[in-house]
């Protein structure tokens, strides 16, 4: 047997579609199995997958699947998720509150459709990991981390997902990049991070605070487009290291131009971190989910 779910293509942090970072969105996954979840982000082969059922702890449930696996948390799934369920009618202007597997966060969405997420407050430790072993991984040269190494040292931060913080000196450095995405999920693993952050003050636009490419192959996300999490993580480290004098009150961050998948991730950092941004709907349809077992494997 088969049952045909709402199922959409929501492209975070961009006004323009087919641009910014895709999530599949599923507004009632009701009580679909974790393989089930799982055959269905495979399906829509984009970075992550949200999934919403009903919560006893919060407003909705959210679970997020990228191809290969679950996660915890992820951001530009939750705003998209957020833009999805306002522009369908179902979350009204105002604070919504989802449950994840870190525990219930609130989404704000504003009148203009701006969705803004909150995150855990930062946890941020220097990575025993060595500049040469970190430049072989994301294929460029040492001295390109090494010029930006000054008072922002290799460090890992999370707001929710733990990330590798990798300061870059220029913006044709961190463009030429020939990540070896082996060598990147051996050395997240080896510090206890999701993926790799690299970035650099060097910008495209001259409003953005930075640009940044982020890569977590151990998730199944070679290259993510535009990372919310991995924003707010930076945004966190970068204050942590008082590498503005004073911290904005709203930070611009630059993803995805290297992907053909430009964006722009919001950051705000107050009493909490917090990313914002906006999103749209590319794609909607029905996809036909089979049952399946306990084992995932289909029933007859």
């Amino acid at each position: 047997m088969t049952d045909d779910l709402e199922v959409a293509l929501v492209d975070a942090f961009t006004d323009d579609p087919l641009t910014g970072n895709a999530a599949g969105v599923v507004p009632d996954a009701g009580e679909l199995s974790e393989p089930t979840m799982q055959a269905i982000a495979r399906e829509l082969s984009v970075s992550e997958t949200a999934f919403l059922s009903a919560s006893a702890e919060a407003e909705r449930r959210i679970q997020y699947f990228t191809p290969t696996q679950e996660v915890d948390l992820c951001g530009h799934a939750t705003i998209a998720s957020g833009s999805y369920l306002h522009e369908t009618g179902d979350v009204e202007t105002g604070t919504t509150t989802l449950e994840t597997n870190v525990g219930v966060i609130e989404v704000d969405v504003e009148d203009d459709g701006t969705v803004w997420m909150s995150q855990d407050d930062p946890e941020i430790r220097e990575a025993d990991a060595s500049y040469g072993a970190v430049a072989d991984a994301l294929g460029v040269e040492r001295a390109a981390l090494e010029g930006a190494r000054e008072d922002l040292p290799l460090a890992v931060s999370s707001t929710g997902l733990p990330f590798l913080m990798v300061p870059i000196t220029y913006l044709s450095d961190l463009g030429d990049a020939d990540p070896d995405m082996a060598a990147i999920e051996a050395l997240a693993d080896s510090v206890g991070a999701t993926g790799i952050y690299a970035f650099t003050f060097d910008t495209l636009q001259p409003e953005s605070a930075l640009h940044g490419r982020m890569f977590a192959p151990g998730a199944g996300v070679p290259e993510d487009p535009v990372t919310g999490t991995a924003s707010c993580a930076v945004a966190a480290y970068l204050e942590a290291y008082d590498a503005f004098d004073p911290t904005p009150e709203e930070l611009r961050l630059e993803q995805g131009h290297y992907v053909s998948r430009p964006g722009t991730v919001l950051v705000r950092i107050d009493d909490e971190v917090r990313i914002g941004g906006r999103a749209v709907t590319a794609l909607e349809g029905m996809v036909r989910a089979p049952e399946r077992g306990d084992d995932g494997i289909l029933e007859a």
